[in-house]
């Protein structure tokens, strides 16, 4: 999915996108510069932040429109605002720091599309690689790992896309810059950027009339990277990209990137039609550099290529400095660098028999002597206990979560239930639910399930109240992706809700609990139940209590009940109320209060769950959808 469909000024008639401050004045002056005509245009060094161009006195004023941490926009000293179109119309009434107010905005013409970045373009690939060769993803748990943690990867790669920029050749020393300049083409513009100390600090390296004059590229207190007395930026690309526009404080524009020693192979894989690095081309010059690369090829995780270059011990692998800082073990004052662990960092994001050396075994048992269990209970219900153990496998032993049968149970009615809950749960293979490894027949029928430490939803939320709403969306979000599958799949769950969705970390959660599943065959769309059982009818749709009918789209409904749960923090639905109270006010068109830290986006979702006739309620795929737009609206 285009980030461009989450850019929030996106869909607003006068944003032209990535487009130079010269190109915004050229605009204007193209609409008579009349005072107070005014556009916005992506920032070309905040990332995710807008720049306003306004017009008055014949002359055009520019004002940075900052993307503060709380996810609002405000231009520097100014009042917050939710969203760009807000702050527009905020200036459009009080000037407020404005040198006047919004009068009049410039239009795109008919048939212009924002300007997309060139790292835009580049992106996508640059995700996709990363995550493939990083976790070593394939297919399916690929595509989910991207749309489940887009804007996580987008800052990761943004932040970290230096690395596998020919012009980046990390830690050498002054003299080593000089002597690799110096090789080959002598073409002024010629450029290099190299890692001073560990404080963030960087050279650029720039040849001009045969002498390399180096820049010292500061990093200041808010993490901006710039020259002395230059732009800042947030990251070094933005700064490439701008001075390969225009000198700005430079002697002259950057042109041709410096190649590393042999890495016309190792690092950048360049289209056929553009020359090599190092190769004297004027199509380098005065059109944006990084807008000319196409596609890159990664380092292996554990590859020794470019090292020296970058200033890793031989030993290790210098691609990802978050992934090195977690191998080496942090000390506190580090520890406020890490990125936070995405759910690819843990053990049970891919399927343990993904693994081509760990062949899935025709039928689902397991052998006793392989699975080790520890003390202590981690949960119990009608059926027995949960308990924490380890299976061994080709590869080492794996954490597991193991169900326990009563041993004094002999009701064939709960064994057939476990065992239809392996039957269901063996089908299934997402990176969003909880996978079975097999079912083990010893001193009790045992079902061998993957570990989710944190362990249940609600009870999650209900002891840790600082979790942001942020985190919770990206959670629910998740849940949403491995329903779709479901949805996609022809399986009924019947029994989501917070209790059976279990958190693996903070910010990774499985859905769990399929008991009461059913898997529908390809014409069928729903299931009908035989009798009324011991439902959890608070999660229930109306037509399940009415006709005894599951589907899709009743579990839409039960999560829609979810995500209240999720949004009050764990708080059960209808409290007080009994399952009778509660059917008669669902036909009365009533629902639950909107939580009070939910965004109204979410409520509005919710009740869109809870639309009373199943034709007229959406699927996963579009719940999916918009939860995902959501989420990366709040993220980015």
């Amino acid at each position: 999915m285009a980030s461009n469909m989450t850019n929030p000024a996106n869909h607003l008639p006068y944003f032209f996108g990535n487009i130079t401050r010269e190109e915004a004045e050229e605009y204007l002056m193209q609409g008579a510069a009349s005072d107070g005509l005014y556009l916005l245009r992506q920032s070309r060094n905040y990332l995710g932040g807008f720049a306003l161009s306004l017009a008055h006195g014949r002359k055009v004023h520019h004002y940075t429109i900052e993307r503060e941490l709380s996810g609002s926009y405000a231009i520097a000293g100014g009042k917050s605002h939710a969203s760009p179109a807000e702050l527009i119309n905020y200036h459009s009434e009080e000037a407020d720091g404005l040198i006047c107010l919004l009068r009049k905005p410039f239009n795109r013409p008919p048939g212009v599309q924002p300007k997309t970045g060139p790292f835009e373009d580049l992106k996508e690939n640059l995700i996709r690689e990363y995550v493939k060769q990083t976790w070593n993803l394939q297919g399916h748990a690929l595509e989910q790992a991207i749309i489940s943690q887009k804007p996580q990867l987008e800052k990761l790669i943004a932040t970290t896309a230096h690395e596998k920029m020919p012009w980046f050749h990390g830690r050498i020393s002054r003299e080593e810059s000089e002597h690799r300049i110096l090789i080959g083409s002598r073409s002024n513009g010629k450029f290099l950027i190299r890692e001073r100390d560990n404080n963030g600090s960087y050279a650029l390296c720039l040849l001009n009339d045969g002498k390399v004059l180096h820049y010292r590229i500061d990093r200041d207190k808010t993490g901006k990277l710039s020259i002395p007395d230059g732009k800042r930026f947030d990251t070094l690309w933005q700064l490439v990209e701008h001075y390969s526009y225009k000198p700005d404080g430079l002697l002259r524009v950057l042109t041709i990137p410096c190649p590393q020693l042999g890495s016309e192979n190792d690092n950048v894989v360049f289209n056929s039609r553009l020359p090599l690095p190092g190769t004297p081309s004027k199509s380098w010059a005065g059109g944006g550099i990084i807008s000319r690369l196409k596609s890159y090829t990664f380092p292996k995780a554990g590859s020794k290529k470019l090292q020296g270059t970058i200033g890793h011990s031989p030993d290790e692998a210098p691609f990802n400095p978050y992934v090195l800082q977690r191998k080496r073990g942090l000390t506190g004052a580090e520890k406020g660098d890490q990125r936070e662990a995405l759910p690819m960092d843990t053990e049970v994001y891919e399927s343990p028999y993904a693994d081509p050396d760990e062949i899935k075994p025709k039928n689902v048992t397991l052998d006793r002597k392989l699975l080790t269990l520890e003390e202590g209970e981690l949960g119990s219900g009608n059926f027995g206990t949960v308990k924490k153990g380890f299976y061994r496998m080709k590869k080492g032993a794996k954490p597991v979560a193991v169900k326990i049968l009563k041993n004094e149970s002999n009701d064939p009615a709960i064994k057939d239930e476990l065992l239809r809950e392996a039957n269901v749960m063996q089908q299934l293979d997402n990176p969003y639910i909880v996978r079975m490894i097999g079912i083990c027949e010893a001193e009790a029928w045992m079902l061998v399930m993957e570990m989710a430490e944190l362990g249940p939803l609600n009870k999650f939320l209900q002891k840790n109240r600082h979790v942001t709403e942020r985190n919770i969306t990206e959670l629910v979000h998740q849940v949403s992706m491995g329903m779709k599958y479901l949805e996609e799949n022809n399986f009924v769950h019947r029994d989501l809700a917070a209790r059976n969705v279990l958190l693996v970390t903070q910010h990774y959660a499985k859905i769990s609990d399929f008991g009461l599943s059913k898997a529908l065959s390809a014409d069928e769309n729903y299931y009908k139940a035989q009798s009324h059982g011991k439902w959890p009818v608070k999660w229930y749709a109306p037509e399940c209590m009415n006709f005894y009918k599951f589907s899709s789209k009743s579990d839409v409904w039960s999560f829609g009940v979810l995500m209240w749960e999720a949004f009050s923090y764990g708080q059960k639905p209808y409290k007080g109320m009994k399952g009778g109270e509660v059917a008669q006010m669902i036909e009365r068109g009533e629902r639950m209060e909107r939580p009070e830290v939910c965004p109204t986006e979410v409520y509005d979702l919710m009740k869109l769950c809870w639309t009373y006739n199943v034709e007229d309620r959406p699927g996963f795929v579009a719940v999916e959808l918009r939860l995902r737009n959501y989420y990366y609206d709040i993220s980015h």
